[in-house]
């Protein structure tokens, strides 16, 4: 069978399925997709709550976004491996890319997987891929169940 036979039995659902993500992932200029790093955060989070279960585990964390016009914000919340809660911009101070995460390696550092820029808990840089602009931390305060993320 020929690619041109087999690209048309394939089918217009399967060519989107995989076409899909390499639309996503790229723009017309071929540039990546940034966003701005959250500023005037303040809001809580039930621990006790589904979303929040990763928190339980030394090593996990989850995402909150919210992207009301008076509140925007895009951060990472990560119980590191010492147990503490910690928080920080999932905005990439490399290039704004929306992809940092928590990862337990090294000890618990945050990264963006975009270009593999890693940040200390602290939002210093750790690796040459990233500026000298540092990681936007935010405060965290327990109060019960009841996690407070703030600036």
């Amino acid at each position: 069978m020929e690619r041109k036979e087999f690209l048309r039995s394939l089918g217009a659902g399967a060519a989107f399925a995989l076409m899909f993500p390499c639309a996503q992932g790229c723009s017309k200029d071929g540039e990546l997709e940034t966003f701005p790093v959250s500023n005037g955060v303040d809001f809580t989070i039930d621990l006790d709550s589904a979303e929040a279960a990763p928190l339980a585990n030394n090593g996990g964390y989850i995402s909150v976004k919210s992207s009301q016009s008076l509140s925007y914000f895009d951060i990472v919340v990560a119980r590191n491996l010492q147990g503490e809660l910690i928080a920080a911009s999932k905005i990439c101070s490399h290039q704004g890319t929306e992809e940092i995460r928590f990862i337990s390696e090294d000890g618990g550092v945050f990264h963006c997987s975009t270009h593999q820029s890693r940040f200390a808990q602290d939002g210093t840089s750790l690796n040459l891929n990233t500026t000298s602009t540092p990681l936007k931390i935010f405060s965290t305060e327990l109060n019960g169940t009841t996690l407070r993320v703030f600036e």
